[in-house]
């Protein structure tokens, strides 16, 4: 491979904009090549409005193009393994939304090919949390790493934001979708940075959908970690926590507040409490540098696992972890897996 990265569009999704050509303008390393859509008008509409010079008639179709040495995945949640492993065994590296698959047992399989793929042709695979990419993520797991807070014992997540049009894909159970896919998986995976290990799902509820009661709108659920450490992640489409964005790490000594970690670009804060005789106080604040956006970050990071052999920190099987996590919480609130009467081999 040359040292530049071209990539390709599978599906003109509305978060493509942000996550993709916009980055990829800031680097020279990585250029966006085609695009392609399931209504051709709409890849060629978009095409147009973004300079991509290349749209075919499908997803298979860019898949076979040479010029594509890897693909961006921004299709609906329960598309995420097919195209993953399509794009594979068409030889290109992936870039994939999150959530990484519909349940864990299908992140199994495509890590396993992953592993194969990476051994045999040298491709990469990596999951969309582009807020680990920001020093913004690195920072909270310092400080929880540190010492500073002395013995951890609690961490909490919560992803909330608004989203009252039901019509919408992501409240669709053939695709995948409910809140605890969608917002919960960021909430779970920041969870896993800050409480150093994978919890075990203790309890959950669940707030569903009156027309489709499998689909989740708001979601609780507690948390058991290693070591005795407890936690509590939250995440919701739809429920009187209107927006909320924050994670928390409680210690012996100290206390981590996270405000807006998922867009750190945008807006973020760090603040740092240690307990006194009246009550916590506030020892000091912090913010990181904002810019480059996480998605920059993630895609620089993306082209360097391809192009350099580096890390690859939101792989595959790091996608396997917090899938498990996912499935113990639609089990603990009574809910069937997404996809699960598709895939009766899920992992308990």
């Amino acid at each position: 491979m040359s040292r530049h990265l071209r990539i390709g569009l599978l599906g003109a999704a509305a978060i493509a904009p942000s996550a993709l050509i916009k980055p990829a303008r800031q680097t020279s390393r990585v250029t966006v090549t085609a695009v392609a859509a399931r209504d051709r008008t709409r890849a060629e509409a978009f095409a147009r409005k973004h300079d991509v010079p290349v749209v075919h008639a499908g997803y298979d179709a860019l898949l076979a193009d040479p010029r594509v040495d890897a693909v961006y995945v921004p299709l609906p949640n329960g598309l995420h393994a097919e195209w993953t492993l399509k794009a594979l065994e068409a030889g290109k590296h992936v870039l994939c939304e999150k959530p990484f698959t519909a349940n864990r047992a299908e992140a199994e399989r495509v890590a396993d090919a992953a592993d194969v793929a990476f051994a045999r042709d040298g491709l990469v695979v990596m999951e969309a949390f582009h807020y680990r990419y920001h020093p913004l993520a690195e920072r909270m797991r310092e400080i929880v790493t540190s010492g500073e807070l002395g013995e951890l014992r609690r961490v909490e997540a919560e992803l909330c934001f608004p989203l009252p049009r039901f019509s919408d894909i992501r409240y669709d159970y053939a695709l995948a979708g409910g809140a605890t896919m969608d917002a919960g998986c960021y909430a779970v995976h920041v969870a896993r940075l800050l409480g150093g290990g994978d919890p075990a799902v203790t309890s959950a509820r669940m707030t569903t959908l009156r027309k489709d009661p499998r689909i989740d709108r708001a979601m609780t659920a507690e948390l058991a970690f290693p070591k005795g450490v407890s936690g509590r992640v939250r995440a919701s489409m739809w429920s009187r926590r209107v927006l909320s964005i924050r994670a928390r790490a409680v210690g012996t000594d100290g206390e981590l507040n996270v405000t807006n970690f998922v867009m750190p670009q945008l807006y973020h804060q760090v603040t740092i409490r240690r307990p006194r005789s009246s009550g916590a106080h506030v020892v000091r604040r912090e913010r990181v540098p904002r810019n480059p956006s996480s998605y920059a970050r993630q895609l620089e990071a993306f082209a360097a696992a391809v192009l350099d052999g580096g890390p690859v920190i939101t792989s595959a099987r790091d996608a396997v972890r917090t899938m498990g996590v996912l499935d113990g919480i639609y089990r603990a609130g009574g809910l069937p897996l997404r996809r699960q009467e598709k895939d009766q081999a899920a992992t308990p």
